[in-house]
């Protein structure tokens, strides 16, 4: 059954087809059978825990399938070899920034509405970190449990493309690889935002406001979108001669916001324009400005890099960088289904987001 497309509107397709490597094979009973020295019906009755084999065979086998990484696959579809109808993404992030981060809502709700029309189940697990969200990409293969998963925050470090080519496991990388990282990859489709480009069209208007002395509050430091955020600022502010500008990590979570945005606030030479990479940064930092005496935007301007409903909730109203989050996951899903159709790997590249001003930016002080 084909699948559809992303429109011209939602971008380009990137260069021809990558070259495909022969995906790794998973372990059977059959192999099971043939190292341990015993028939497939004694390796069934090991691993199933049924009588019929004696303790010292069924450690053996057990020992064995655990050597070549077997698991029992959990789907009776994929035991036909039909797949499982289910396609996986995992989230490795602190459970603090997700419980306030609007932008994967609105994503799943995007992935979800092409995944029901195409009857696929989306199997969802947080995790802690990257090696545990490696394991589960192995047990899930091994398992059976998906036909092909959904990446989400590229690292800038990231083992996750080289270890899904190698199982032949399709996926979709919702962002964009780091630039270091140019493939090919076989399995691997992309779509990618321009993090670069937002944040120029950023800084551009805050110059064009007066300011000089900008501060990026920023996510968390392994991200390769969050490099490309900080790499532009860098670019931007040595165009426009700006001294000082600079970038400062955080955990994503108001908590953090807040407190870095009453350290850069508190110091001499203080910025006139705070960025920060989500809403719920920007709203804390906007309610710590006014604890200070300080007003928005008279003292200090403030823009968050997404749009949402709590940037029109708040006094003042945020400025922000809008994007489609949802047209986002509409846009990946499409893509891994069009992968599990046996199309061809390729890059999609999402519209820039526009600057939706609001009002929590002005001129910079004396600057009128």
């Amino acid at each position: 059954m084909a699948a559809n497309r992303p429109s011209a509107s939602e971008g380009p397709a990137s260069e021809g087809p990558a070259r495909r490597r022969t995906p790794a094979r998973r372990p059977t009973m059959k192999d099971i059978a043939r190292r341990a020295g015993v028939s497939e019906s004694a390796v069934s009755f090991a691993l199933n825990g049924r009588p019929g084999v004696s303790e010292a065979t069924r450690d053996r086998v057990r020992r064995v399938a655990e050597q070549l990484g077997w698991r029992p696959s959990t789907a009776a579809r994929a035991l036909s070899g039909e797949g499982s109808a289910t396609v996986g993404l995992v989230l490795a992030r602190p459970a603090a920034s997700l419980g306030v981060d609007s932008f994967f809502l609105q994503l799943i709700s995007g992935i979800q509405e092409i995944l029901s029309d195409r009857q696929l189940g989306l199997l969802f697990q947080v995790v802690e970190d990257m090696d545990a969200e490696c394991a589960v990409y192995r047990r899930w293969w091994a398992e059976h449990r998906v036909d092909g998963v959904l990446v989400v925050d590229p690292r800038t470090d990231d083992p996750r493309p080289g270890l899904l080519d190698g199982l032949g496991l399709p996926g979709v990388v919702i962002g964009a690889l780091p630039d270091s990282d140019a493939g090919p990859h076989p399995v691997l489709s992309q779509v990618r935002a321009d993090d670069a480009g937002a944040m120029a069209s950023v800084v551009d208007r805050l110059y064009a406001l007066g300011h000089r002395r900008i501060v990026h509050i920023a996510g968390l430091p392994s991200l390769a979108h969050t490099e490309r955020r900080i790499r532009s600022l860098r670019i931007e502010a040595g165009r426009y001669g700006l001294a000082e500008v600079r970038s400062l990590t955080t955990d994503y979570s108001d908590t953090q916001g807040a407190a870095v945005t009453r350290r850069v606030l508190a110091r001499a030479g203080a910025p006139t324009a705070l960025i920060y990479d989500n809403d719920v940064m920007a709203a804390a930092g906007a309610a710590v400005t006014a604890e200070l005496g300080l007003s928005v935007p008279g003292d200090v301007s403030v823009v968050s890099w997404e749009d949402s409903a709590l940037c029109r909730l708040v006094r003042p109203w945020l400025t922000a960088l809008s994007r489609d989050t949802i047209g986002f996951g509409r846009i990946a899903a499409r893509e891994l289904a069009a992968l599990l159709d046996g199309g061809e790997p390729r890059t999609v590249q999402v519209p820039l987001p526009a600057l939706i001003e609001r009002e929590s930016t002005g001129p910079a002080p004396g600057s009128v």
